[in-house]
């Protein structure tokens, strides 16, 4: 079944939708609410819920359904993904499979660079992502 939804309001509602579309493992709904969401809240609204599972479904969604659209949406995303709760310990935990897929966005990213980010921006990115 097909989630429906606006943007999420508060960190309870986002949870929710977050945990439904972690369950299913629905990639195209989780860029679509990735989509309507404004990167600068994604801190607030993951509160301390950040996951591994829930920043590797981030990671997938954005490469197969957001970076053909709009790579500079993808690379804020990831820019205030890097400031929620629990990122640096969700980081060592990731395994090096999941790792590499963190890696092959970041590739893909490069390659898609367009003027909303420079490389230079994206290397430092990258250092912040331990890759």
């Amino acid at each position: 079944e097909k989630l429906h939804f606006s943007e999420p309001s508060n960190a309870y509602d986002f949870g929710q939708i977050i945990n439904a579309v972690n369950t299913s493992k629905d990639k195209a709904t989780c860029a679509a609410l990735l989509t309507l969401t404004d990167p600068r809240k994604l801190p607030v609204l993951l509160s301390n819920k950040l996951e591994g599972e829930i920043l590797l479904i981030f990671i997938q969604s954005l490469e197969y359904y957001v970076l053909g659209k709009d790579p500079g949406l993808v690379y804020r995303h990831l820019f205030y993904l890097s400031k929620a709760e629990r990122f640096k310990v969700v980081l060592a935990l990731l395994s090096k499979n999941e790792k590499e897929q963190v890696q092959q966005l970041f590739d893909l990213l490069t390659e898609n660079q367009n003027d909303e980010y420079s490389l230079e921006d994206l290397e430092s990115l990258k250092k912040v992502y331990e890759l």
